[in-house]
């Protein structure tokens, strides 16, 4: 009855001891656990380089305890690099595309084997669509044969359905990678970091909430614990600006994006955003961001997302 949770960055949160029939697993389900089959374990989902869900932890043990079990807990919250985390992603996504091809592969097999089936099956009937004849010796064997063709053809669509869906999967996981790096969404992710770290950085600091209201009032800069928990976030996402500010500098030098500067617009240029084809005409040249309009629409993006321009 001893059970121990544990947490990494590399592995997530995971627990260890139960064995099938033990009883835990009702406990684990109702605080959202899930049976991974793959690592035959049970697991919090989306918890690899994550800090531990501390409050769900200390639930799940407190009811494990109630019914009996001793629970340990092993936490451990240092997170990894980036270049760590993405090889990890990658080996992850690659052996998922894997075993996706190898699945659609199998429901290929058996489409194809349900559709000769059904062809048989049709084969049998007589020729040019001949009907029942009614009290004639071939009416059973007839009724059998149109049976037998109308339950094979449910089986061959349900078994291409099966194949185009695993197939269908199975594109996508080979995309997942060169879509996590396509260079609109790395530079969508480097503003997503930048703005993290002017947030956190506004904490170490201390600002002024609510500005420009009422109720606007000064919050100082954080001590303590929480000071060394801002500058540990501080330090992480520094490190994940860094590599993917290194993706970013590679992908200009092999010319798979522009480095679009504010000098390369002017008012009535068009240009496209991210991996759509929609062009937008450039409203207004601002420092950081091109303000677009498309018809009534308008949207302010960053140069980091512009993949493609035409002057006016």
């Amino acid at each position: 009855m001893q059970l121990t949770i544990s947490h990494t960055h590399a592995e997530g949160t995971l627990i260890h001891g139960t064995t099938k029939g033990d009883g835990a697993n009702e406990v684990l389900k109702r605080h959202r656990w899930r049976w991974g089959r793959s690592i035959t374990a049970w697991y919090i989902p989306h918890s690899r380089d994550t800090k531990a869900q501390q409050y769900r932890i200390n639930a799940t043990a407190q009811d494990l305890e109630s019914i009996g079990f001793t629970v340990d807990l092993d936490i451990d919250n240092t997170p990894r690099s980036p270049q760590d985390i993405e090889a990890d992603k990658t080996a992850r996504a690659k052996d998922r595309a894997n075993a996706l091809a190898a699945k659609a592969e199998r429901k290929k097999v058996a489409y194809e084997k349900a559709h000769a089936t059904h062809q048989n099956a049709v084969d049998r009937l007589p020729y040019g669509g001949e009907p029942i004849k009614v009290g004639h010796h071939s009416e059973r064997r007839h009724r059998n044969d149109l049976q037998r063709a109308n339950d094979t053809m449910g089986k061959a669509v349900e078994a291409s359905r099966a194949f185009e869906e695993a197939q269908r999967k199975a594109e996508t996981a080979s995309s997942t990678t060169a879509a996590r790096y396509a260079p609109a969404t790395v530079g969508n992710r480097i503003e997503r970091l930048e703005a993290e770290a002017r947030k956190i950085q506004r904490h170490l600091d201390g600002y002024t909430a609510q500005q420009g209201s009422p109720y606007a009032h000064a919050v100082p800069a954080a001590t303590g614990t929480a000071r060394s928990h801002w500058q540990a976030e501080a330090a992480q996402v520094a490190d994940e600006l860094e590599y993917w500010r290194n993706i970013r500098a590679q992908q200009i030098n092999t010319g798979q994006v522009n480095d679009y500067q504010p000098e390369h617009f002017t008012v009535g240029d068009y240009v496209q955003v991210g991996p759509s084809k929609i062009w937008w005409q450039v409203k207004r040249v601002n420092k950081k961001t091109l303000t677009l309009k498309s018809g009534p629409s308008e949207i302010r993006k960053s140069y980091r997302t512009i993949t493609g321009h035409a002057a006016q």
